[in-house]
């Protein structure tokens, strides 16, 4: 946890979720160094375990069970994740470059982005598929195998590669398509003379699995050509393969080479510290280092015994310290899956094989990934031992959410705003409880102005810069406005000018794109330092026409969502660290996106607003109240983000949940997640029936999703949930 009284002067940027990295985050997390900031850069919110990866195509395990949850980890340990791929490093000025977005800088680096099996065979990029990365190649066995399974396709396999990779996927589809009742057709290709990576007891054992399998073995054979539905071979043979995966040796990341680092085959060089010659600021591990100073084969025990000297280093490289340096075992176990729940155990030229010995890897494999996962509780700071009446209760209850979760309750913002008077301006025509203040201009037409402001849910500045944005629009485009200039509102945590700069410069990177998307301008702003970071914006917008307010909606009129709920619960969830990284990823996606062409179609509405702090019930109830009318909805027509019901149903929530529920009373079904608060929320729009049904086949045709969730009724009361 960063400790708010000691300023960030360091960055220290991990390239790539690899074992290595994996293993360090757990390290940084139980003994974080203060004052440097971490950050990891990873294609996706999880990395797989390439140890489980054959028992996962037999069958034998579920996807998740050999995902690392990168999104967990980096929470744990403190750090932002920059779900992104890196596409070149600059080592002058000590910049990543990142895909679609603002270079990340560093003063400290390391890699640690693993290889790929994709190959250089013509044909290879369209109808083949590498064993790495898995992402591509699980989808495509699915795939396959569903098609097989259902008969559309042949259950043709040609593994091209003889390697222990090779051998060990070759077993595992070959067992997962006769465990579907259909006898497989694999062939693995070798352009060897014999299995390679394999003493020579080992090889004899596996030769004979892959006999017994029915898996044939060419050796000494080149592929020259892949086809849709066959493999070429140098002898001009061709194999019949419906699914053709590589897994010939380890091939560099191509985009190495267009760097200036420095290479031995396309791979990074280092030193026994794991940092490059003459660069003690850049590191490499794992099987995208080269180590001259003690060749070993790509093997993941490398990349896991390498951790904790890694760990050891960065430190020494933040600090100015001694390093330690990594001598890597000459002779290590090699664990190899055959299919089958069986495996076979090699070292020193001698090898067994059987199913206790699959037992045994089995509980290696899930011990290692165990200790990537039940991570320790995160502990609050602790308490004197003498607190003023009332503060003990208020901090047992539940710790302060991020976002909208950590906004005033509507009753007490009530309570506070009582004593305020009506305008008496005559060009002020907005009310209090209205999304933004509305002004006649003096030209003809309105201007709309709104703030909002956010406490960070998350570490990177850039992603919550987006997200802060998309959620100050809200008010603009919920009242069917143009937005037109917006000032920026900053606080940024105690740290060095340095980093100060970099800071700002990535939320401006990021504000500006939103507010370009928007053709919005920004004018200016103010920034402080604080305790914590927190981003706001006051936005202004105009219309031609009298603004969209709460007041106008019509018994009959349809309610429109254009957003699922269930935000709030899954980021006070990835605050205690017990949401699946997946959910949080595609949750904070979809809050960063903009929502001008929604509101564009729901122009014609006769009241809107966006879900917010307040709920979902809430703000339903705010169109209710305004225009003296109830509600009926319908729970099952509600979407919701991805792992929110089941966090919900294990009874997580915000902590301004119970403020929200006894704000806007529902009766009929209950639902936890109508009280939830949302940040960057969906429009809610109230439009007669075949308004709704246009604006709904509009949004879909643009890719915009949206839906019916209820209606207005005449009366006043509270929300049914049907």
């Amino acid at each position: 946890m960063h400790r708010h009284d000691i300023p960030l002067t360091q960055d220290l940027v991990l390239i790539g979720g690899g074992h290595a990295h994996a293993l360090v985050l757990r390290k940084w997390g139980m003994n974080p160094l203060p004052g440097a900031r971490l950050t990891v850069i990873n294609p996706g919110p999880t990395a797989p375990y390439t140890g489980m990866l054959p028992g996962y195509i037999a069958g034998h395990y579920s996807r998740e069970t050999l995902e690392i949850d990168l999104v967990r980890l980096c929470r744990f340990a403190g750090a932002r994740l920059i779900l992104s791929h890196a596409t070149d490093i600059d080592r002058t000025a000590r910049l990543v470059h990142v895909e679609d977005r603002a270079p990340i800088a560093y003063d400290v680096a390391s890699f640690d982005i693993g290889i790929t099996a994709k190959m250089g065979i013509p044909g290879f990029d369209g109808f083949a598929v590498g064993a790495k990365p898995l992402d591509v190649y699980a989808k495509r066995w699915r795939d396959f195998l569903a098609a097989v399974t259902s008969g559309d396709i042949e259950p043709e396999i040609a593994v091209i590669g003889g390697g222990v990779a090779g051998c060990e996927l070759s077993l595992a589809m070959a067992h997962a398509v006769r465990s579907a009742g259909i006898e497989p057709r694999v062939t693995l290709l070798q352009s060897d003379p014999t299995l390679s990576g394999l003493g020579n007891r080992a090889r004899h054992k596996v030769e004979a699995k892959l006999r017994g399998a029915k898996v044939t073995l060419h050796t000494g054979v080149r592929v020259t050509e892949i086809a849709a539905d066959h493999v070429v071979l140098g002898s001009g043979d061709k194999i019949r393969s419906q699914l053709t995966v590589g897994a010939a040796g380890a091939f560099p990341h191509e985009w190495l080479a267009q760097t200036d680092l420095p290479l031995r085959d396309g791979f990074i060089e280092t030193t026994p510290d794991l940092s490059l010659p003459g660069d003690p600021t850049v590191f490499a591990v794992g099987d995208c280092a080269a180590m001259p100073f003690a060749p070993r084969p790509k093997a993941g025990v490398f990349a896991v015994r390498a951790a904790p000297v890694l760990y050891h280093n960065l430190r020494a490289a933040l600090t100015n310290g001694p390093r330690k340096p990594f001598k890597p075992q000459k002779r290590y176990l090699k664990l190899i899956s055959l299919g089958e729940k069986s495996a076979l155990a090699e070292k020193f030229d001698l090898a067994f094989s059987g199913h206790a010995l699959w037992r045994w890897k089995d509980r290696i494999d899930r011990a290692f990934m165990d200790k990537l996962d039940d991570l320790p509780p995160m502990q609050p700071p602790a308490l004197p031992d003498t607190l003023a009446q009332g503060a003990r209760d208020i901090l047992a209850a539940k710790p302060l959410c991020g976002g909208c979760g950590a906004k005033v309750g509507n009753t007490v913002l009530r309570d506070g705003l009582s004593s305020l008077q009506g305008p008496t301006d005559a060009a002020i025509l907005s009310v209090l409880g209205d999304d933004a203040a509305v002004l006649r201009q003096p030209g003809g037409g309105f201007q709309v102005i709104s703030a909002d402001h956010l406490r960070a849910l998350i570490h990177d500045p850039a992603l919550m810069t987006r997200i802060a944005a998309v959620h100050a629009l809200g008010d603009i485009w919920a009242m069917g406005a143009q937005p037109q200039v917006a000032l920026s509102s900053i606080v940024l945590p105690h740290m060095s000018q340095a980093l100060q700069s970099r800071t700002l410069q990535e939320i401006t990177d990021a504000a500006r794109s939103i507010f370009d998307h928007a053709d919005a301008t920004i004018v200016g702003g103010h920034t402080s330092m604080g305790a914590e970071m927190t981003i706001g914006f006051t936005v202004t917008g105009t219309r031609e026409a009298p603004p969209i307010t709460l007041s106008g909606a019509q018994a009959g009129d349809c309610l429109v969502l254009t957003r699922p709920i269930g935000s709030g619960i899954i980021m006070a969830a990835h605050m205690d660290g017990t949401a699946r990284g997946a959910d949080v990823a595609q949750t904070l996606h979809e809050m960063a996106e903009p929502q001008d062409r929604q509101a564009f179609h729901l122009r014609r509405a006769n009241a809107m607003t966006d879900v917010t702090g307040f709920g979902l019930a809430g703000h339903i109830a705010a169109i209710c109240r305004a225009s003296r009318l109830s509600a009926e909805i319908s729970a099952d027509a509600i979407p919701v983000y991805s792992g929110a019901r089941d966090l919900s149903d294990r009874g997580v929530h915000s902590s301004l949940y119970h403020s929200n529920v006894d704000n806007a009373p529902t009766r009929g079904r209950s639902d936890p997640l109508l009280h939830d608060p949302q940040t960057a929320g969906g429009l809610l729009a109230a439009l007669p029936p075949a308004e709704a049904e246009i604006a709904i086949r509009d949004m879909a045709a643009e890719g915009k999703k949206s839906c019916i969730i209820g209606h207005l009724t005449d009366g006043e009361g509270p929300i049914t949930v049907l």
